[in-house]
């Protein structure tokens, strides 16, 4: 079994909250059998209620009165205990019944057991929830095994992990035989992806094929999902998510909407887009006009690159055989492509909102990312070429941006020069986002009273 991280996260929320906790995320990334794992390791009972499999569940939240009325309802549908204070109850494919999300206030009120709820698609068929019900159900994402996970899971060592943390932390090389084994683990990471049954098959079987195919399987099912949203606009959404390895492929990586149609206007496909960021397909990082915080007040809503959301689908979705030339190194792929993908993939996971800048004068940065209030420019490297980077220069060489310093993801080992910092690419994984920020301050009232 893989060991997530959404493990600890589960077991840390539900110590501290007595709320209900929504686990989104992209289909396939693993909520529903994370949720049980947590459920029946950590709880003396868990009751699962599925609204797909199990229609008339619905009816109990509909037609009931009140939540002790649920709760009476819910012991009849079940055939597991229900232990005030031991017990989790799982909703699973909430999408099938909004009305949940209004009964969840009334449960978490009436205090006798915790309560989770998952689904798919959640990001689309319930894009209000997050609003409510304010102050009884926060909102956690699931993503795919990001690198530290799959490094793990492939079973390198925890202290191999510290003591290369330790290296990311000190700025110092990591030892030299490590570091060519990473690189190796990096390049499989680049096929396999983070999907779970992905990787689990790849453990299983050690075969390409065979996780080629689960990867195939996944995308058929992002397609079928793509033909239930909107029957009119499905061809170009479709074509959308097809067309995402050539555009990344192309020159400026940009995706280029008249490469759809000519008169194509992006006020009228915006809803697509938006549609396959929701349902966590595909990941669009918007150009800024200025590297400058807060990122988002000069983000270009119409310029942007759109990369996929797993970076072994996005290997997948090209022509047979890239599998075994990633693995060789070969110089006949575009590395820079995947590269960048398996970034933007970690960053997202991590907490960041995707960026780039690209100024005609200056050049173009492949990421910016905003970290403990300042701007930090990313620039992806992976040939033998990796110091030369005009468009760094220009822009760590603008006083009026004031950036301390940069980061460049490449193959090489750690090396600080100046303001740039040297990393090796998969320590990427180590890129974390302030989540919570401890601030106390007091009015100071004197002469007021």
């Amino acid at each position: 079994m893989l060991n997530r991280k959404i493990y600890k996260q589960l077991e840390e929320y539900y110590k501290q909250n007595k709320k209900a906790l929504l686990l989104t995320g992209a289909r396939q990334t693993g909520k529903s059998f994370s949720i049980r794992h947590f459920g029946t390791t950590h709880f003396d009972s868990f009751v699962e209620i599925n609204f797909l499999e199990n229609p008339d569940a619905k009816d109990i939240i509909s037609d009931a009165k009140d939540s002790s009325d649920i709760l009476m309802r819910l012991s009849v549908l079940t055939d597991k205990p229900l232990i005030e204070g031991k017990t989790l109850i799982f909703f699973d494919e909430v999408q099938e019944c909004p009305e949940i999300v209004t009964a969840i206030k009334f449960l978490v009120e009436e205090g006798s057991y915790q309560y989770i709820l998952s689904g798919s698609l959640l990001g689309v068929e319930l894009n209000d929830l997050r609003s409510e019900p304010v102050g009884y159900m926060d909102v956690k994402e699931l993503f795919p095994l990001d690198l530290e996970e799959f490094f793990m899971a492939l079973g390198v060592g925890n202290n191999i992990i510290d003591n290369v943390r330790l290296a990311w932390q000190q700025k110092k090389p990591v030892d030299s035989f490590v570091h060519g084994k990473l690189m190796d683990l990096f390049r499989l990471y680049l096929i396999v992806g983070g999907m779970p049954a992905v990787v689990q098959k790849y453990i299983d079987t050690n075969n390409l094929q065979e996780v080629l195919n689960e990867q195939q399987s996944i995308i058929r099912l992002y397609k079928r999902d793509i033909a239930k949203y909107d029957k009119n606009n499905k061809l170009y959404l479709e074509e959308i998510f097809d067309m995402i390895p050539a555009e990344l492929n192309a020159k400026n990586k940009r995706f280029i909407l008249k490469n759809l149609n000519e008169n194509i206007k992006f006020s009228r496909y915006e809803n697509s887009f938006i549609w396959m960021k929701d349902a966590g397909v595909a990941l669009p990082t918007y150009n800024v006009e200025e590297p400058v915080v807060p990122l988002m007040l000069s983000r270009s809503r119409n310029l942007f690159k759109l990369y996929q959301s797993d970076i072994g689908l996005l290997a997948a979705q090209y022509a047979d055989g890239i599998q075994l030339r990633i693995l060789a190194n070969s110089d006949d792929i575009n590395f820079g492509s995947v590269y960048e993908n398996a970034v933007a993939q970690e960053l997202h996971s991590h907490g960041f909102d995707l960026y780039y800048f690209n100024s005609k004068k200056q050049g173009e940065l492949d990421f910016v990312i905003e970290k403990d209030g300042k701007v930090i420019p990313i620039e992806v490297k992976s040939g033998k070429d990796y110091q030369r980077h005009n468009a760094l220069s220009n822009v760590m060489g603008n006083k009026d941006y004031g950036i301390e310093q940069a980061y460049i993801f490449c193959n090489d080992n750690v090396r600080e020069t100046e303001r740039l910092l040297y990393l090796p690419i998969y320590m990427v994984m180590f890129l974390e986002r302030q989540t919570t920020i401890n601030i106390v301050y007091k009015v100071d009232l004197s002469g007021l009273q």
